[in-house]
């Protein structure tokens, strides 16, 4: 594009890297979003940004961190979590109802939007959690403004929402009209086979909640999607068989998986005890295998951090005392980066799984692709850029990565939420902007 016109913003001499592929381009900001892409050397901006060197991908979107305000803001609070979330090149996330109270109410949930809303320094939706008791407004739940969906725990987990049974299960999905996503464990087992756990040997962790706890409630959980005719989405794949088993329930199932289910296995249980226990777990290296093929195979729509942080303290209790969840909006990009590098990931694959799937399976409006008219949100890549994961480096109120130590190449250097630089090298320079993202199916002229 030539001409005099006048912009914002303009981000400079980058490849940008979205749903045409990559290419060297500038980005025109007027307004917060998107109004040119091409060559705009002859443009005027109050605000030029020189990214020569640098790859600009659509802003990251982490539809699964756990915050944990209100009530557990000792471990994380929106504001912490969202400064993890930044300095890591996220630009928007989802965060779960699992907090104290449960956010399962309209209340609860305008509650939360209040705390973020130019508190968080990146964009944010809020997940309500199922219960037998709001089943009956689901519909209304999913299209509160702020609302990421409904969001069921099959198993238990961290807090105290499971709604575990069939009839429960399908009540939601008869209401809800969005797509509803889910913890996928079957309870009666996990509770069958409790004493599978062995106190102070955390590896005992995947024994008990094994691979058919997962696959038996994926497996109950799909017939009744069919059954109801709903849209589902799986949180945190993590074994084989439900890899193997979701081939033919594409059609009405979208499936995330967590960069620490493609990192470690169970073997890591000797290094690192608690700070790698999870729900569902790590498991062993034929589940990681699985998941790479899925993921490489076009199975898998989305990553996800599950970011759950717990306090060092909390953590080095002795299993099964030891909470389950670790850090991870920080270091999904450095990770993931990583093997971009290595040829086991393609960047434009990379994007497809944190950008444009999240905007396409939850139907996120402005947000998740670098287009006219869309919301000015990149995420800023160095691709040729080692570095080392540390405790030290983490944002997060935890204070500790199970990653402290592990050297990457490819950093995000860049965090821009509607044409702001947020994050720049490492620095927070604009400070609580966030706003709730909008979702199509729950726009005012749709209600």
């Amino acid at each position: 594009m030539r001409g005099k016109t006048n912009f914002d913003v303009i981000f400079k001499n980058a490849v940008v890297v979205n749903h045409d592929g990559r290419g060297a381009r500038d980005i025109g900001i007027i307004k917060g979003r998107i109004a040119a892409l091409g060559d705009l050397s002859r443009a005027h901006a109050g605000e030029e940004v020189d990214c020569t060197g640098l790859h600009i991908l659509p802003g990251m979107i982490d539809s699964q961190v756990h915050f944990r305000e209100p009530g557990l803001e000792h471990k994380e609070d929106l504001q912490s979590g969202s400064l993890s979330a930044v300095l890591g090149g996220v630009t928007a996330v989802f965060e779960m109802p699992n907090t104290r109270p449960a956010t399962d109410t309209p209340e609860r949930l305008a509650d939360k939007l209040r705390r973020a809303h130019h508190h968080m320094h990146c964009d944010f939706a809020f997940w309500v959690g199922a219960t037998r008791a709001n089943a009956h407004l689901a519909a209304e739940l999913e299209r509160l403004p702020g609302s990421a969906g409904m969001k069921v725990f099959m198993g238990s987990s961290t807090g105290d929402l499971l709604l575990d049974d069939d009839a429960g299960v399908a009540a939601v999905l008869r209401q809800a009209k969005r797509r509803v996503a889910f913890h996928s464990e079957d309870e009666a087992r996990l509770a069958a086979r409790k004493r599978q756990q062995i106190a102070g040997d955390p590896g005992s962790h995947p024994v008990w909640r094994d691979e058919k706890a997962a696959l038996f409630s994926t497996q109950r959980l799909l017939r009744l999607a069919r059954k109801t005719g709903a849209r589902i989405h799986i949180l945190h794949l993590s074994t084989a068989e439900e890899a193997e088993f979701l081939r033919d329930y594409k059609n009405i199932a979208t499936i995330e998986v967590t960069p620490h289910h493609l990192t470690l296995t169970a073997a890591d249980y000797a290094r690192l005890g608690t700070l790698m226990q999870m729900n569902p777990p790590i498991r062993a290296e034929r589940h990681r295998q699985a998941l790479w093929q899925a993921l490489q195979q076009g199975l898998i729509d989305v990553l996800g951090s599950d970011h759950a942080p717990h306090l060092l303290s909390e953590k080095q209790q002795a299993y099964p005392a030891s909470p389950s969840g670790m850090t991870g909006v920080q270091t999904i990009a450095p990770l993931m980066l990583d093997y971009v590098n290595k040829g086991l990931l393609s960047l434009e694959r990379f994007v497809d799984l944190t950008a444009h799937g999240p905007n396409r399976i939850f139907g996120i409006s402005r947000k998740g692709r670098i287009a006219l008219g869309y919301d000015a949100d990149f995420t800023i890549i160095d691709l040729k850029r080692q570095g080392v994961i540390t405790n030290a480096g983490t944002a997060s109120k935890a204070g500790w990565t199970p990653y402290d130590g592990k050297k990457v190449q490819g950093w995000p250097v860049g965090t821009i939420i509607r044409g702001r630089r947020v994050m720049w090298e490492g620095e927070l320079v604009s400070a609580h902007g966030g706003e709730a993202v909008e979702f199509i199916e729950a726009l005012p002229h749709r209600r």
